[in-house]
């Protein structure tokens, strides 16, 4: 059974960084198309970036293009989003998600996650 472990997050001021971090077991990380979600309480959760297995092709959101970067580690097996010039619209709780995928497939929607991890909050201040 895959499980997701995220950390990293906390709170920022605005123009900061944080990275998030998410642990990936039971699985080996390149075996998936991996997402990063965020949720806003009221909303669904929204896509905002994304890697696919194997050649890990990446694709942001347009709000976070330039912004955030999402990247894999294959020897530590975990997915990070290194966020930067984070604004208060950041806020959010940021999920991280796999799926098993052909390569240069991923995933945007929230309906086509296997696997969720717990989320870890994000809180920028102005």
């Amino acid at each position: 059974q895959v499980q997701l472990r995220e950390s990293g997050g906390g709170q920022a001021q605005t123009g900061g960084s944080l990275t998030l971090s998410c642990e990936v077991s039971g699985g080996a990380v390149n075996d998936f198309a991996f997402t990063w979600f965020r949720q806003v309480p009221g909303k669904v959760r929204g896509f905002v970036a994304g890697i696919s297995s194997k050649s890990g092709s990446t694709l942001e959101e347009n709000s976070v293009k330039g912004r955030f970067t999402i990247f894999r580690d294959d020897v530590k097996n975990a997915i990070y989003l290194h966020m930067t010039s984070l604004k208060p619209e950041d806020s959010a709780v940021y999920y991280c998600a796999a799926s098993p995928q052909p390569d240069r497939t991923l995933v945007v929607l929230e309906g086509n996650v296997r696997h969720w991890g717990q989320g870890t909050q994000v809180t920028v201040s102005s």
